[in-house]
């Protein structure tokens, strides 16, 4: 038995959350965690990093919520560094000194094969025994006080989403700090413990005296696993032969390697729970069984995961309809008292045709990006998601790929970098290489605000008194759907090209439908809507910076000043000719000035390129520009448009807003350059083009390569162009 000495009170009490996915882990620690939470990467790899620096009883403790997994013998990046936690090889957190493994109540037996691993790592060990509601209601029980006796563990009952049994963890946690870890359960045969101890004698030799039993244990366990070769690098291979010889007299003795874990553990669980655990003699069925058997039918259940997709972006468009003129009144309303502050000059035109017109821009389609998150949160927190990875596994395998792909494909319709991340979940590298190339070409939200505002200009609204928004919402969905119709053969051709080989197994356990816990719901999306503000904002405002120096220089402004400030003074007094001469005169030069300069000289260069598009040089500026991340396209093209803007001679504003701009652009022949094909063909565009530098860059660190984030690259970029221009030829052969 090993003993954990007990830590100073004054140090922070280090407390690791461990469990399998759907077992409520992440709701306990933020119901634990409160609003004290701190979100981070590990240093050196992508694992999301998430530790709360809470006061229990006076006690200072920091509480880390390590990622979800089934077993913690270390194959993916995630379980290496929740193993690294585990036993306190992770520089940045230090020495746990208590392990909390939280289990669904309900399903003990499948839950207790992790625990069992995490017994083996000889830590102070609390267990939960979260979602105690779904137990009673399908007619079980269980025994807490003998299930803590046969574990030498303390044993919590808690409701994670109702935040009950919270103080029981608490003051179990504080309790168990410091005292004897529990004794190791005898699991395995007898002759694997002979050849641990012989192992740990052959790492002695060899100098290394570091290795607890939980490593010698994986090492043996995991042929060619992370834990071996981390040991064979350090010992330049010289335990190759140990091991190689172990495992084979383990084989001689009756017991395959491969097969003697599992075997092993889950009959270690049925010893455990026999007459602990009483259930009912027939298993009785229950209102996620009857949800089931409708949302997963295999042909009503696709039909319904489409009906709900369409819901979410018919509801997008139409619910944050008002929330988008509300923030347009407001960037209006904003330029209109700065501008009378300032004297004319560049830097009056830096803060409203810079900042103001291209952040502004921008910042108009929160409320939709909001949204997304939103419809996200509440399909995971209720159970459903998982059910449609369920049903894409059917329909994916063709594709080489099983429905573990399909979860990060959705989790990249909000944003494909934590898309690619989630990719780790995927043991197959040839699965997980094609499911990261595919992962861009999902909608993510960066691209909605594209869609919104080419479909609100452009795709009518009403036709001849009768009520067409379902229109919008179609093409909203339509656009959305692009990319992942676009992916499936893509992924056909990948996995028959670069990276052939069968699909793997997919098995995946599906959570009690449930009401998602509205705080965490809207945790989440306040979190995930300010992390992409912040992202893309910085980024937005940089680039808002360059694009006004770039429009406004070199070209002298004087005349255009003194042409506003007279302007100004005419409005004052009321109509007169010369206001509307002077109007005139300010739109002409506006576009001569925005032609002439920096801006205008490079657009006009790629203007050939771009023509057959349907584009002129300003949709091609902003495109270009767009490249580092999609969305900045919206304060590009704010900005242009307000510094070459027109002014309305019937309108008291004098700056319209971006869309009245856009539908008032023209050719130098009259002609208008926005239509019904050129929207669809900049839709088009966006939805199948690489342009975001955070998923290339993420994309590189996740297959440690630039080779496959340019080709990503290069080739999504082709395929975008070759979209739009198909959509822009095609669609004016019906104009």
């Amino acid at each position: 038995m090993s003993v954990s000495s007990p830590p100073p009170a004054t140090d922070r009490l280090k407390v690791a959350l461990v469990g399998n996915p759907n077992t409520g882990k992440s709701t306990l620690f933020n119901a634990l965690a409160g609003m004290r939470a701190r979100v981070g990467n590990y240093p050196g790899v992508t694992v999301e990093k998430k530790i709360a620096r809470v006061e229990w009883s006076g006690r200072p403790v920091d509480v880390i919520d390590l990622p979800g997994t089934y077993s913690i013998s270390p194959r993916s990046l995630d379980e290496v560094v929740s193993v690294d936690v585990l036993l306190g090889q992770q520089p940045d957190v230090g020495n746990i000194d208590v392990v909390v493994c939280i289990v669904d109540a309900s399903n003990l037996e499948r839950n207790f094969y992790l625990l069992s691993q995490v017994l083996d790592l000889g830590r102070p060990t609390v267990l939960v025994l979260n979602m105690w509601d779904t137990l009673q209601s399908r007619g079980l029980s269980v025994d807490v006080a003998a299930l803590s006796e046969r574990l030498n563990v303390p044993v919590v009952v808690t409701e994670a989403h109702r935040k009950r049994g919270l103080g029981d963890l608490r003051d179990a946690i504080l309790a168990t700090a410091g005292s004897e870890a529990p004794s190791r359960p005898r699991i395995l045969p007898e002759a694997f413990y002979e050849e641990c101890d012989r192992l740990q004698e052959r790492l002695e030799e060899l100098g290394e005296n570091d290795a607890p039993f939980f490593l010698r244990e994986r090492m043996l366990l995991d042929p060619g696993g992370t834990i071996e070769q981390r040991y064979l690098a350090r010992a330049n291979g010289e335990l190759s032969t140990h091991l190689h010889e172990a495992r084979r007299r383990l084989k001689d003795g009756g017991h395959t390697v491969s097969n003697l874990e599992p075997e092993r553990r889950y009959q270690w669980a049925r010893d455990v729970l026999d007459r602990v655990v009483t259930a009912p003699e027939q298993r009785q069925t229950t209102v996620t069984d009857r949800i089931d058997a409708l949302l997963t039918h295999r042909v009503a259940g696709p039909l319904i995961l489409a009906a709900v997709m369409l819901l979410v972006f018919q509801t997008l468009y139409t619910w944050a309809e008002p929330l988008m003129g509300a923030c347009e009144t407001a960037q209006a309303w904003v330029g209109a008292r700065i501008e009378p502050l300032l004297a004319p000059g560049p830097f009056r035109s830096l803060l409203i045709d810079g900042v103001v017109a291209g952040v502004g821009s921008f910042l108009i389609f929160l409320p939709q990006i909001a949204l997304l998150f939103l419809f996200i949160a509440i399909l995971e927190g209720c159970g459903y998601m998982a059910r449609a990875a369920y049903m894409m596994d059917r329909l994916m395998a063709p594709l080489g790929l099983s429905g573990r792909a399909f979860l990060p494909l959705m989790s990249s319709f909000a944003c494909a970098v934590p898309g690619i991340m989630a990719t780790r979940v995927i043991q197959s590298r040839r699965e997980r290489m094609v499911t990261i190339l595919i992962a861009p070409l999902m909608s993510c939200s960066a691209r909605l605000p594209v869609y919104v505002l080419m479909i609100g200009a452009f795709i009518p609204g009403e036709i001849d008194g009768r009520d067409t928004a379902w229109m919008q919402g179609l093409v909203l969905f339509a656009m959305s759907c692009l990319g992942l119709i676009v992916a499936v053969p893509s992924a056909w051709l990948l996995k028959r090209t670069f990276f052939k080989g069968e699909a793997s197994a997919f098995v995946m356990e599906l959570p009690d439908y449930r009401l998602p816990s509205p705080f965490l719901v809207l945790r989440r999306v306040y979190e995930s809507s300010l992390a992409f503000v912040m992202r893309a904002g910085t980024l937005i405002f940089a680039t808002t910076i360059l694009v006004w120096a770039a429009g406004y220089f070199p070209g002298d402004h004087s005349r255009l000043e003194s042409v506003q400030q007279r302007i100004a003074e005419l409005e004052q007094q009321g109509e007169s000719p010369e206001l509307e001469r002077l109007q005139i005169e300010h739109n002409r030069l506006s576009g001569s000035l925005i032609r002439e300069s920096y801006l205008g000289r490079a657009g006009q260069v790629i203007e050939p390129v771009v023509k057959p598009l349907g584009w002129d040089w300003r949709i091609g500026v902003g495109v270009i520009a767009s490249f580092p991340a999609r969305e900045v396209i919206i304060a590009t093209l704010g900005t242009i448009y307000s510094l070459g803007g027109d002014v309305d001679v019937d309108d008291e504003e004098s700056r319209l807003a971006l869309t009245d701009a856009m539908q008032q652009a023209t050719w130098p022949d009259g002609r208008p350059v926005f239509n019904i094909p050129v929207a669809l063909s900049i839709m088009v565009f966006f939805a199948l083009c690489a342009q975001c530098v955070s998923t290339l860059v993420i994309m590189r660190r996740e297959t440690n390569s630039w080779r496959w984030p340019a080709f990503s690259f290069v080739s999504m970029t082709l395929m975008a162009y070759l979209g739009a221009l198909i959509t822009y030829q095609v669609g004016m052969l019906f104009t």
